[in-house]
């Protein structure tokens, strides 16, 4: 077991956050039929939490579809490399504009790889999150957006704007959890767990 994941596995539990959660953490193998994974940021099991679809701040978040496991291996392998990436966010005043890269190359292509897949992603609608309040806003509204995104010899360049000011603040609010997940990786996902979990009692 990797350091990362058992330092997932042990601060869930001491959040008492629950089996099911530490089990998504345990194994990188994806989560869907099979496996289970984190994601930034996804659900829990087929069907998301205790077997149905989870609701409130999170919404429709917690579905699958064929990409899942892979996406989350992805972001398996940027939280468990976070302390190599450099990340920068310079907010628009329609929007935002993000640099993050890193100097490992594994870690580099797997920010392209992700950058990409969530593109596609917010394009057409499937929403993939774990913990975040401010994607479900974002996926709703993603007509709204415009995304341009620049791949560098180390990971991305990401510019999204909106005419949209509830828009623009998530894309703002969203690219503060993301820098947080950069620069704390695992560490992050658990206080994210932590607040979720807090605001379903």
């Amino acid at each position: 077991m990797k350091r990362s994941t058992k330092f997932a596995v042990a601060a869930i539990a001491s959040l008492g956050l629950g089996a099911a959660i530490a089990v998504a953490f345990a194994h990188p193998g994806g989560m869907g039929p099979g496996g289970t994974g984190p994601g930034m940021m996804h659900g829990i099991g087929p069907g998301g939490m205790a077997g149905g679809p989870m609701r409130g701040p999170m919404g429709a978040s917690m579905q699958h579809d064929e990409a899942f496991a892979g996406d989350m291996q992805l972001v398996h392998g940027m939280l468990g490399g976070h302390e190599s990436i450099k990340r920068s966010v310079t907010n628009l005043p329609n929007g935002i504009r993000t640099v993050t890269e890193s100097d490992d190359a594994q870690v580099a292509q797997t920010i392209k790889a992700h950058v990409a897949s969530m593109e596609k992603r917010l394009a057409e609608g499937r929403v993939f999150n774990l913990f975040s309040p401010t994607l479900p806003v974002l996926f709703e509204k993603k007509d709204s957006i415009r995304t341009k995104v620049e791949m560098t010899d180390k990971g991305s360049t990401v510019t999204q704007t909106s005419d949209d000011p509830q828009v623009v603040a998530a894309l703002q609010a969203h690219a503060v959890e993301v820098s947080e997940l950069a620069r704390d990786g695992m560490a992050a996902m658990m206080r994210g767990a932590q607040a979720a979990m807090a605001g379903r009692r």
